[in-house]
């Protein structure tokens, strides 16, 4: 199998052995790895986002992550403009792109293009976003399908930001959110892909969720946490959304106990993963589709 003239993409959902599989595949071919996670790009949140070890970067080179600040927000569109430049860097020195991360988004802007809604006044979107406060998830997803029925085939009732942003759209500018993504254009061709979805099995899966979350408190997540409250960030940024923010603020303030951060966490991140699963299985339906116990055969092929 010659995947040396490829751009490879691996997705999964997190903690499924995605870094660890990227590393091997990147030795084997000389590759380099290109992060595709919408958190690993801030550098305050290292632990909480499960970012690669510093040996790790010194024996493959990677880019894109821990770059960003926690205090600004960091769009799909920003991180395509600078990940197109980095495959054009790493194919002229005649290296492979591997990219690897859980952001479905990301690898949807990259393979099939990024869409250009017009701008949506804040004013507007900020009574969208009131309407879903008052009402819950369950009925603004049912108002959203009345308005928007593409939306009941495309999106996840429980992905709140996406179905927020869907309505938006389509009050907005009479049209689908998902007639715009057909509108969009990738700079590269469907065959400069190779497509790697790792599916790991539920059992597995949680089991890992649950030793990485408590290997996070043994690396000192809870100070990695103390720093980001001491910065004063907007509720509003993306990476005050990480999960594991609140639980481990909760702990600082003395509302929980350390137990019930590690359980609460690693609740909370099998829902996330049961999310990219659903995404991966939705969107996903071309990848080559490989179980983890399988991911040493697959390197032996190459």
């Amino acid at each position: 199998m010659d995947l040396k003239s490829k751009i490879i993409l691996i997705y999964g959902p997190t903690a499924s052995g995605k870094s660890e599989f990227a590393i091997k595949l990147a030795k084997k071919i000389k590759g380099e790895i290109i992060n595709a996670d919408s958190m690993q790009v801030y550098k305050e949140l290292k632990i909480l986002s499960a970012r690669p070890l510093k040996k790790d970067y010194n024996n493959i080179k990677h880019h894109l992550y821990g770059f960003q600040s926690v205090k600004k927000n960091f769009s799909t569109g920003k991180w395509l403009e600078l990940v197109n430049e980095k495959i054009f860097d790493i194919k002229k020195r005649k290296k492979v792109p591997i990219l690897v991360g859980g952001t479905g988004l990301y690898f949807k802007a990259l393979t099939s293009g990024l869409v250009k809604i017009p701008k949506i006044p804040l004013r507007f979107r900020q009574k969208i976003r009131s309407l879903h406060n008052k009402i819950g998830a369950e009925d603004f997803f049912k108002k959203l399908t009345k308005l928007d029925p593409l939306a009941k085939k495309f999106l996840n009732p429980l992905d709140t930001q996406r179905a927020i942003r869907a309505y938006e759209i389509k009050l907005f500018t009479k049209k689908s959110m998902f007639e715009w993504f057909q509108s969009t254009k990738s700079s590269f061709r469907e065959k400069d892909f190779y497509k790697i979805f790792i599916d790991c099995p539920r059992p597995k899966l949680l089991e890992r969720i649950q030793t990485r979350t408590e290997e996070m408190i043994e690396k000192g997540v809870v100070l990695e946490v103390k720093n980001f409250i001491r910065l004063s960030i907007s509720s509003s940024k993306t990476s005050f959304k990480a999960i594991g923010i609140k639980e481990v603020r909760d702990y600082l303030d003395k509302k929980i106990e350390l137990d019930s951060v590690i359980e609460k966490i690693s609740i909370k991140t099998r829902q996330y993963a049961k999310r990219q699963n659903t995404w991966g299985r939705g969107h996903m339906k071309d990848w080559n589709k490989i179980n983890p116990n399988d991911l040493n055969k697959f390197l032996k092929k190459i």
